[in-house]
């Protein structure tokens, strides 16, 4: 019980804490360059502008309108997440959306700009908008939009990521944002969301794949790894080559996020045992890849 509150603890302080940088990083670094995001929340900012600057709603100028725009945008998304990511992680993301949604509507954003030049300000808010995305994955939840999206694509095609998804989706958005805006906005509002694309992709280690050998004269690893982690483990006999001595030597493929549960488990069963750990595998064929 006290593990589960533990677990449950560190992924509330993740979320918090991922949803309170993107905040941030968009609303410092963004939003005072007139930047524009992608998927929902670029949206939001489009109708945001439609709003103010065509139709001349000049009262929308005191509240950050997109944020609300967002959260609204965001509920038929959340809705084909939960048929397919699960009741947990669309309610997490859910409360992770409004969260999101207000800390961007109450946090302040400077009336100028705190770094002049574009290209500085979209990698540092792409760098700092990335690292709160990966966090809140980290959680087992995502800040909505297109997270949403690729989550599913990542479900469903194995070798497609979060941040791949994003990128290729945003790419056809700012396509068409080029009609309306200037090229220059265009450009750096992309280079912004593909820095932060893929820095979700560096912090949210449920996207990479490791091996792990291990060699034991001890029964009981397979097992346990199989009971707590759900992974399939590959065994076979070895011998060593110089005592000659039976050994047991499995062979396990798991995302990085699991390393040190795997780990851990070797340690209570054999705290003699040879593991290998290699990242960055490829895998091709029936592999679940965990969220």
């Amino acid at each position: 019980m006290n593990k589960n509150i533990q677990e449950r603890s560190i992924q509330l302080t993740y979320i918090l804490g991922g949803s309170l940088i993107y905040a941030f990083g968009f609303n410092t670094f963004i939003v005072p360059m007139n930047l524009f995001s992608g998927g929902p929340l670029g949206i939001a900012q489009l109708l945001s502008y439609l709003f103010i600057n065509i139709l001349h709603l000049e009262f929308l100028r005191t509240v950050n309108i997109a944020s609300i725009i967002y959260f609204i945008l965001n509920i038929p998304l959340l809705y084909a997440g939960y048929r397919v990511l699960g009741k947990r992680f669309t309610v997490k993301t859910l409360t992770m959306v409004a969260l999101q949604s207000a800390m961007m509507l109450f946090l302040p954003i400077p009336k100028t700009p705190i770094i002049d030049d574009y290209l500085t300000a979209c990698i540092v808010g792409g760098i700092v908008c990335g690292t709160g995305s990966g966090l809140v994955l980290r959680g087992h939840a995502c800040s909505g939009g297109l997270e949403i999206v690729g989550l599913i694509c990542s479900k469903i095609y194995k070798n497609m990521s979060v941040g791949k998804i994003t990128i290729l989706i945003n790419a056809a958005i700012y396509a068409v944002c080029l009609a309306l805006f200037d090229l220059e906005i265009v450009i750096y509002s992309l280079i912004f969301a593909t820095t932060a694309s893929l820095t979700t992709d560096k912090i949210h280690i449920q996207n990479i794949n490791v091996s792990v050998l291990i060699i034991s004269k001890k029964k009981g690893i397979a097992s346990e790894i199989m009971r707590q982690l759900k992974r399939g483990v590959t065994c076979w006999d070895g011998e060593g080559a110089y005592t000659h001595e039976k050994e047991h030597v499995l062979y396990i493929i798991a995302s990085k996020y699991e390393v040190n549960r795997i780990k851990q488990i070797v340690r209570e069963i054999d705290p003699q045992a040879f593991v290998s750990i290699t990242e960055g595998s490829m895998v091709i064929g029936n592999y679940e890849k965990r969220l």
